[in-house]
């Protein structure tokens, strides 16, 4: 659902990037609240996991395929507001290097893709929780409802930029209608994608799954008809805090799928437009399409230029994505992280001359 340059006319492109800097800005103050030395490098993996599976369009209807956006799973993996910036920076990466998704459009494109997405999975994922059993499984099924649901709610925020300010003369009518239904069976093959990884992030390190904290309850025993608390286990049995357990293998592993993904897995992804490309091409969205900025990138449309051989050459573009993506993503979150620490000391050290 990358919007290119030319669909939405120059005022309402500066007012979505308006608002999409808000929420980047809010979203940066947010994310030192959910980030921790631990999940600050698994949220630059999640990043670049988003974008190796963009990568990978899925058929889902007759010349018509679709992509994962992303939102719900950051969201779900390492918490909303650094799923916002995950999203953003996957983006930004997309738009400077590989001329996807209009430069003059990013806003657009930050809040369909980034912040719609965030807002409607999560709510769904969190008003699911409340009323479903607590354990796994609910976290899976939370996850695929609010996946499905982001998907086409970013179609409808399109559709409302189309209307205040598409550059083209189609009714409104049916842009939404075309809009939101192939969405819809997109938004499936984005919820079967979201609730298989956070399913197989939650059976190896369900710790580290923002959306699944607080899982773990205390251990019941039933003693005279009365539930009381099991009794601890002994010191030489304890597991390993979760806290102290490494996060390495799990990045380690993250990061090898998504290099496989984009170098090899994306050769094989489906030729056909997605949803927003086939829309405008059927409806004339696109009659004011403009050339991207960066079309003359040495990446542009995810391939090496000079490189002949198409598969050698999308699979070099896609390892250089990831790696470019996980370590800006890394960086960014780091850095984030830092501030709370320094954050948290100033407030430590500022504490006891208050007495």
């Amino acid at each position: 659902m990358h919007v290119p340059d030319g669909f939405i006319n120059a005022p309402v492109s500066v007012a979505a990037g308006a608002v999409a800097a808000t929420a980047v800005a809010v979203s940066l103050r947010g994310a030192r609240r959910e980030l921790d030395e631990r999940t600050a490098p698994l949220a630059g993996l999640v990043a670049a996991f988003i974008f190796a599976v963009q990568m990978l369009n899925f058929p889902v209807a007759a010349g018509t395929s679709g992509h994962l956006l992303g939102g719900a799973l950051a969201a779900i993996l390492v918490g909303p507001c650094t799923g916002v910036l995950c999203v953003s920076v996957v983006l930004l990466m997309q738009g400077i290097l590989f001329a996807d998704g209009g430069l003059t459009a990013l806003g657009v494109n930050i809040t369909n893709m980034a912040v719609v997405t965030v807002v409607v999975a999560y709510a769904v994922f969190r008003g699911l929780l409340k009323v479903l059993p607590a354990g796994r499984r609910s976290v899976t099924v939370a996850a695929f409802a609010g996946a499905l649901l982001s998907v086409p709610g970013a179609a409808v925020m399109f559709t409302l930029f189309y209307a205040l300010g598409g550059t083209t003369d189609v009714p409104i009518g049916k842009v939404f209608t075309a809009m939101t239904g192939v969405h819809v069976l997109i938004g499936i093959g984005e919820a079967v994608i979201t609730a298989a990884t956070v399913g197989a992030v939650i059976a190896v390190r369900p710790d580290l799954v923002h959306g699944a904290r607080g899982l773990a309850v205390p251990l019941k025993l039933r003693v005279d008809g009365r539930l009381v608390d099991a009794p601890a286990a002994p010191a030489a049995a304890a597991p390993v805090p979760a806290a102290a357990r490494s996060t390495r293998p799990l990045w380690i592993s993250g990061l090898v799928t998504a290099l496989v993904l984009a170098g090899f897995v994306s050769y094989y992804a489906s030729s056909s437009p997605d949803g927003l490309e086939k829309v405008a091409a059927d409806q004339g969205i696109d009659a004011k399409a403009r050339e991207h900025a960066a079309a003359g990138s040495p990446l542009a449309d995810y391939s090496v230029k000079d490189v002949s051989d198409a598969r050698l050459s999308g699979g070099l573009a896609g390892i250089i994505g990831v790696g470019g993506t996980v370590l800006v993503g890394t960086g960014i979150f780091w850095a984030v992280r830092r501030r709370r620490a320094e954050d948290l000391t100033a407030t430590a050290t500022a504490a006891p001359s208050a007495h």
